[in-house]
């Protein structure tokens, strides 16, 4: 075997063992990101954070979790695989378990420590992710991909949900018993067991390629090809539109939460199951869009739900209405749901042929990373003025709408902008599909359900391949 091979499991009761191992670690970790990245944001308002503060909260974990992945892509050529995600994942259970601690503690520097532990939990995700999607690449047999993360896909989702569901009449409960702290030191406490016992079953798991391969230029090699795709026109406008898009949601991405649960006093169930009505748009809708682009192409579905987006926050200003709320996460659902897709495969569609797909979606989230960064800044410079305004305050029910309204403003001068110079690509020869197979890593305002997705071909065309190798 060549450095170069892909290793192979040894056999098949190990790989067995192991996939069951995976599928129990999908839940444990699922109990942490339904609590981690969707509770966060609620228990800084908690911590009467300000509303600069609340941009700092998405901005500075983002960029430097981005900056993370660079960290990751070196440490990789340094460090077993292996040791390297399960290591990675027991620390981030302890800084969980410190958020649980700061909820208890409650100091007068909460918000500042909860910044601090926030860059902490988003970089050991940011390091650990692209090694296990290569890990779990190699140890899933291609013809078992459709099936297995199909299986992850729906024990995921129902953990998240019911988490979610749950936490948020948990604190909705302590809220009322005037012992809210408590209520989120436990939730964030639950969070920090799930990744335990994720890290736990992350150790307990075979990989294939259990030896380091040494490469002196893996480091160089990425950088000279991250520096090279930047020349492709139509990889440069693809990015700087993608990272546009998410820098101008990142303006009022911190303030959807402190709206709900602060302005219009939603208790932590309400606000729950508006966010979820979102996740399960997002779903439910995913095939549909898929079956769309199959037939007219990603530029068209990019340009009809660009629109739906960039409009989104102006929907917040129709009501304050509860019900009237939920339809406008379902109606972002929708649009977030065809954006993601769309742009993923537009991004395999225009890389120059048998490029790295991995280093061009690299570029194209540092670019982002740094648009977030800025935009959640702007935002938070945005809401600090109005809550200045004593004219704000005489006519609007609450003025982070005009937050909203700026968020809208900047995402409509984007598409404008950028839209009409995304050429519609030659469409590149992809696997007939045979599902689309998710795996829902976590949900935010910024970029709607954060997934890791691939597709998988046929069931019966890799039969067909079998069955043509074995009459050879």
């Amino acid at each position: 075997m060549t450095d170069t091979a892909v290793p192979r499991i040894q056999t098949k009761k190990q790989l067995r063992k192991t996939l069951n191992i995976s599928q129990k670690e999908a839940v444990a970790s699922a109990a942490m990101t339904a609590t981690s990245d969707n509770f966060l944001n609620p228990l800084a308002i908690f911590f009467q954070a300000s509303a600069l503060q609340m941009s700092w909260l998405t901005a500075f974990p983002q960029l430097i979790g981005a900056l993370s992945q660079l960290l990751s892509v070196w440490l990789g050529s340094v460090l077993p695989r292996r040791p390297l995600v399960y290591i990675t994942a027991f620390i981030q259970t302890a800084v969980v378990m410190a958020i649980a601690a700061l909820a208890l503690i409650n100091p007068g520097t909460a918000v500042h420590w909860l910044l601090i532990l926030a860059i902490l939990y988003h970089s050991s995700t940011n390091i650990i992710q692209p090694h296990w999607r290569a890990w779990m690449g190699q140890l899933v047999p291609a013809r078992r991909r459709g099936t297995f993360f199909a299986a992850r896909t729906r024990l995921t989702m129902a953990t998240s949900v019911l988490i979610f569901l749950g936490g948020g009449a948990f604190l909705s409960l302590s809220e009322k018993a005037g012992i809210s702290w408590i209520g989120f030191a436990i939730l964030f406490a639950v969070a920090g067991i799930g990744r335990f016992f994720s890290s736990r079953y992350l150790y307990l798991m075979h990989d294939p390629a259990a030896k380091l391969i040494k490469s002196t230029t893996i480091v160089s090699g990425t950088f000279k090809q991250m520096m090279s795709s930047m020349q492709d026109k139509d990889f440069r406008n693809y990015s700087f539109f993608i990272a546009g898009m998410q820098g101008m949601v990142a303006i009022s991405a911190p303030y959807f939460a402190v709206y709900m649960l602060r302005d219009l006093q939603f208790t932590y169930f309400d606000f729950a199951i508006n966010s979820i009505a979102s996740i399960l748009t997002q779903f439910i809708t995913l095939k549909f869009w898929g079956k769309v682009s199959d037939r007219f192409g990603n530029h068209l579905v990019i340009m009809i739900t660009s629109i739906i987006i960039m409009m989104l926050p102006l929907l917040w200003l129709g009501s304050p209405s509860k019900l009237y709320l939920i339809g406008v996460q379902i109606m972002a659902g929708l649009g977030w749901s065809g954006f993601t897709l769309s742009t993923a495969n537009y991004l395999y569609d225009i890389r120059p042929h048998r490029s790295n797909f991995a280093t061009y979606a690299a570029v194209q989230s540092a670019i982002a990373a740094v648009l977030v960064f800025c935009g959640a800044l702007f935002g938070g410079w945005v809401a600090e003025f109005s809550a200045n305004s004593t004219y704000l305050q005489e006519h609007l029910r609450s003025t982070l709408l005009m937050v909203f309204c700026a968020s809208s403003f900047m995402r409509i001068l984007v598409v404008i902008w950028f839209l009409p110079k995304l050429a519609e690509p030659k469409i590149r020869h992809r696997p007939q599909v045979l599902q689309l197979v998710l795996r829902v890593s976590r949900f935010n305002a910024i970029s709607g359900m954060v997934m890791d997705w691939l597709t998988v071909t046929s069931k019966k065309k890799n039969q067909k391949k079998d069955s043509d190798k074995h009459k050879k």
